[in-house]
């Protein structure tokens, strides 16, 4: 399953619409005010599917991930010096980033792959693909790359 993962050209706080191969809106997402990144998920319908929330005042980057309410667990970035790495708390995913910090490869316990993301250059926001092999995890994949761009527009 691929989904594309674009930024809103013009937004006072982050929002993103996901759309899939045929182009129809899967989700959007929609940045609220509040102390480190906060970010709603909505199904196509508008219906809040899930939320991923920054933890702030901690040493490296970290966010939660909700599935509606329920709390499902943490994403982490790892300390490294020229590529970036996250763990998925809930369910052992691990993620590699290239140096550039533009595509990643996410692995599961057994290392088998989970999904990739790439981004998409001469756009004017962030866009990324995301290939996701089983489209049940789809979401949490999404999850994370929310957490991954607010980290890195966090840093700049």
């Amino acid at each position: 399953m691929k989904l594309l993962f674009k930024q809103r050209f013009f937004s006072w706080f982050d929002s993103y619409d996901i759309y899939n191969e045929a182009g129809e809106t899967v989700y959007v997402v929609k940045g609220q005010l509040s102390w480190g990144h906060c970010l709603k998920i909505f199904d196509a319908q508008g219906a809040e599917v899930g939320t991923v929330q920054e933890r702030v005042l901690t040493f490296l980057p970290k966010f939660e991930m909700y599935l509606g309410t329920r709390y499902l667990g943490c994403i982490s970035k790892e300390f490294s010096v020229f590529t970036p790495h996250y763990n998925i708390e809930c369910n052992g995913w691990h993620v590699d980033g290239d140096f550039l910090e533009w595509d990643y490869t996410i692995t599961d316990a057994a290392g088998r792959q989970v999904a990739v993301v790439s981004k998409e250059l001469l756009h004017l926001t962030d866009t990324y693909v995301l290939d996701v092999r089983d489209p049940r995890d789809a979401l949490c994949v999404l999850m994370l790359v929310l957490a991954i761009d607010a980290e890195k527009c966090s840093r700049s």
